[in-house]
């Protein structure tokens, strides 16, 4: 197996791999129906199945997304190495937006005739300018991004909780543990984007339901210096920081909080950490006080499949693990249900994937994440999560603080389209 590095993947904006997951079920060494019985439009071939990767390979989110890239590599080849699915190969269209709407619109457009669907389309603001043409050209995909005011549009698949549903599981524990108390002003840091407005979501609604006050920062995606913020929330009495921000500056809040003597513990969502963070001893002594949302077990936790996938990315690369190869491993997994169910039902077009997506409500994947329930419209597909920590002492630099959790907050809330 060739070894990777993050630079050489972030230099090929064009990237095609070929890499692979294992098929579960088996029909004359293939999985599913066969190759020469089912229905095909899009992106199949008689011996290949093509996946776009539309993601941030250069940008604010490159460390995230280069991991996310890893972890579907890892799933393309364990897939391909048992036969592959539906008698053919799985292979991945890797583009970089580079965290840019006017990256990703061209290159979906110039891709999209290419791929069956897609198995990761990062940003929320992406996900927002490419929505409509998802819709319309019935693309299933699962976007690396959880806002749940796109929960209306079915082809968007998105696997965990939803920004709103991590801030409430966020704060209740929160709240559990002592760290928060009704009456409490907590503070939430958010880029002006569907990211972050869908994580206030979740913020102000705890908040009324808990006597509490929220004040409110929204930065751009590129600003890094939260100095003025953390003084603004200083003399507000915050007593606790939501974080939902590109990690550059959830490290500046994380040193503002410890230098200016405010010293409250802060959350925040999934796509906030990264392991290059605690490259700097000052800011890894500031996230002492930090806990982060996932439905995703961490890479370098002691969940037995985050550890074997663990040693399988160091077999392709030497550079430092984080959570988005947990992340990305986990949507070919998803993938693979879809595909495996499309085959038996002999229809490997998107509308064949479309229909098998309304009959997964139960998927299991080893512990990485809670139970996965793709059939009910309007839902997340999951309202468990993680609790995790900064370890500069493990892979991918974070470890599990609690175990998969729903708080009693997150399962009665109602995102925007449940009904």
């Amino acid at each position: 197996m060739r070894k990777l590095t993050l630079a050489t993947i972030a230099a090929t904006s064009a990237l095609t791999l070929t890499l692979t997951g294992c098929s579960t079920k088996a029909d004359g060494g293939s999985a599913g129906g066969g190759d020469g019985d089912v229905k095909t439009d899009v992106g199949v071939t008689d011996d290949t199945i093509t996946l776009l990767a539309l993601n941030d390979l250069s940008g604010v989110f490159k460390v995230i997304s280069l991991a996310y890239d890893y972890g579907i590599n890892i799933w393309v080849e364990q897939v391909n190495a048992d036969g592959g699915i539906c008698g053919r190969d799985i292979k991945i269209d890797s583009q970089d937006s580079a965290y840019k709407v006017d990256n990703a619109l061209p290159l979906y457009e110039q891709e999209k005739s290419n791929v069956l669907g897609a198995i990761s389309i990062g940003g929320s603001h992406i996900i927002a300018a490419l929505k409509q043409k998802i819709i319309s050209d019935n693309m299933p995909t699962i976007p690396a991004a959880w806002a749940s005011v796109n929960l209306d549009a079915s082809q968007l698949l998105m696997i965990g909780q939803t920004y709103d549903v991590e801030t409430i599981n966020g704060l209740s524990w929160m709240q559990e543990q002592g760290m928060i108390a009704e009456g409490d002003t907590i503070g939430h840091v958010y880029i002006d984007s569907e990211y972050g407005q869908n994580a206030l979501l979740g913020s102000k609604a705890f908040a009324e339901e808990n006597g509490m006050t929220i004040s409110e920062a929204k930065i751009a995606s590129t600003d890094t210096d939260m100095t003025a913020i953390v003084t603004k929330m200083k003399s507000d009495g915050v007593k606790a920081i939501a974080v939902t921000t590109p990690p550059a500056a959830l490290g500046s809040i994380a040193l503002q909080n410890q230098g200016q003597g405010l010293n409250v513990p802060m959350i925040g969502n999934n796509p906030v950490f990264a392991p290059t963070l605690l490259e700097d001893p000052g800011v890894t002594a500031a996230l002492e006080n930090y806990y982060q949302v996932t439905s995703y077990a961490p890479i370098g936790s002691d969940v037995p499949a985050a550890q074997e996938l663990l040693g399988k990315l160091q077999q392709l690369t030497q550079e430092e693990p984080n959570i988005g190869t947990s992340q990305g491993y986990v949507w070919g997994l998803a993938w693979q249900e879809l595909l495996e169910k499309a085959c038996d039902n002999g229809d490997l077009t998107r509308a064949g994937i479309m229909e098998a997506m309304s009959q997964v409500d139960a998927l299991e994947t080893n512990g990485l994440t809670g139970k996965l329930n793709f059939a009910t419209e309007g839902t997340p597909t999951t309202r468990e999560a993680f609790i995790v920590q900064p370890d500069p002492n493990v892979p991918g630099g974070l470890n599990i603080t609690e175990q998969l959790f729903e708080s009693d907050a997150a399962k009665n809330y109602k995102t925007p389209y449940e009904k």
